[in-house]
């Protein structure tokens, strides 16, 4: 399995420098790289493979490439193969594409070290050191451990926006050394859960627990004095510079705030069930709708599936996606579909006369789907009229948040 870890950096003055002139370097690679995409004979590259043995040429004839580490430089060229596949899968799949650009320094803000080149040492405390080939010692805030049985394959230093530096380790641990997901056979509604992904609360359970959603208000607030402000000021100009990382700082943390708000949403789902269904929602199209789109791209869905599944292979769990359409209209208990306009959120079936809220009645829907999608089907003992909660145990946005988990909430309620 590959997963990375990412920690923030504090180089000195000098460090970040050498940081900035090496990455530039990896920038001239890489538009060189495309360069020669485009004129060099296809016999001689159409591959990164093939594109590593031009590298000593290369150093022949611009010597600026020598001062960078070899295995860095060839995972440059490797980095604009990976965006020409990535390229031609969009086409592939009817997306009108055109040609990779030209990087300029704003756009080339990141380099990696794969395989050799870099040494992570000093991890006994809260800090700890990368020390990286032709540049030096990097202090970093070592927040987590990495685990012994991951092997670090690649370092990714990056230069953010707001002027911090980041460094990402991608790992990978082999599959005997990950827990065991129960078996499939041992699944049933009391270890697995379905959740239905909503904007007035960020999810519901099938068993009754909602989290509420994010308040971000204050800092779109902000956001917009921020922007106002950037605005007024003379593009190029040394004000502007420093108005647009205060730009980007509140973006920043905006965007840290719904992800640290998401692993830990994830975070307990994979420890308190066996099993995760979640909808596969098409999030592209709801953001293309008119209606309520910035609170959708708020919720970042795909972003927490994503964390959702990953975490699932970590700690040994089952994470399925399901069909979404129609979990809001069909009705648990009798499968009869009933059209709900956004502001009706009761479920109430004119067939057999089934009353719920309406994210519960598609919380379930996505749990049977999921055991549907498994293989098991419904247990015949446990009929959805008892599975669901006559009352919602609803877990605010703050609370999860203060509490570090929504299990510590859990056990807070149930002392209290």
């Amino acid at each position: 399995m590959e997963y990375s870890h990412r920690y923030l950096t504090y180089p000195t003055q000098q460090v970040a420098a050498e940081l900035e002139r090496h990455i530039d370097i990896h920038r001239q690679a890489y538009n060189y790289t495309r360069y020669e995409y485009e004129h060099v004979d296809a016999d001689d590259i159409g591959s990164a493979y093939k594109h590593h043995y031009r590298l000593p040429d290369w150093k022949d004839e611009f010597s600026v490439f020598s001062e960078v580490n070899s295995k860095a430089l060839q995972r440059t060229v490797t980095r604009f193969y990976q965006n020409l596949d990535g390229l031609s899968e969009q086409k592939q799949n009817g997306h009108k594409v055109g040609k990779l650009k030209w990087k300029s320094p704003k756009k080339f803000q990141s380099m990696t070290y794969s395989q050799s080149g870099f040494d992570l040492k000093n991890t006994s405390g809260r800090h700890a050191t990368l020390w990286l080939s032709k540049i030096g010692d990097i202090p970093l805030r070592y927040h987590r451990d990495i685990p012994n049985e991951a092997d670090i394959k690649e370092v990714t230093v990056k230069k953010e926006t707001t002027g911090e530096w980041f460094v990402s380790f991608g790992l990978e641990t082999d599959d005997a050394d990950l827990p065991e997901k129960p078996a499939l056979d041992e699944l049933d509604s009391s270890n697995s859960v379905g959740i239905d992904l909503g904007i007035l609360n960020y999810i519901h359970t099938s068993d009754g627990t909602t989290v509420d959603c994010l308040d971000l208000e204050d800092e779109y607030e902000r956001l917009r004095r921020e922007q106002r402000t950037l605005s007024r000021k003379q593009k190029g100009s040394n004000n502007y510079e420093k108005q647009r990382r205060e730009v980007a700082t509140v973006k920043r943390h905006i965007h840290r705030k719904v992800l640290d708000y998401q692993h830990k949403i994830t975070t307990w789902l994979v420890h308190e069930y066996d099993a995760v269904f979640v909808e596969d929602l098409d999030v592209k199209g709801m953001l293309e709708d008119s209606h309520n789109a910035r609170n959708k791209q708020d919720a970042a869905w795909r972003q927490f599936i994503t964390l959702l599944e990953y975490k699932a292979d970590l700690y040994g769990c089952h994470v399925v996606q399901v069909e979404a359409r129609g979990t809001t209209k069909e009705c648990a208990s009798c499968g009869m579909e009933t059209a709900k306009p956004i502001w009706v959120r009761e479920h109430s079936c004119p067939s057999c006369g089934f009353e719920c809220n309406r994210d519960a009645n598609a919380a379930m829907n996505v749990l049977q789907r999921g055991f549907s999608e498994l293989g098991l089907g419904w247990p015949e003992d446990t009929p959805v009229e008892t599975v669901l909660p006559t009352d919602t145990t609803s877990v605010s946005a703050k609370r999860v948040i203060e509490a570090g988990s929504l299990e510590v909430d859990r056990e807070s309620k149930a002392l209290s």
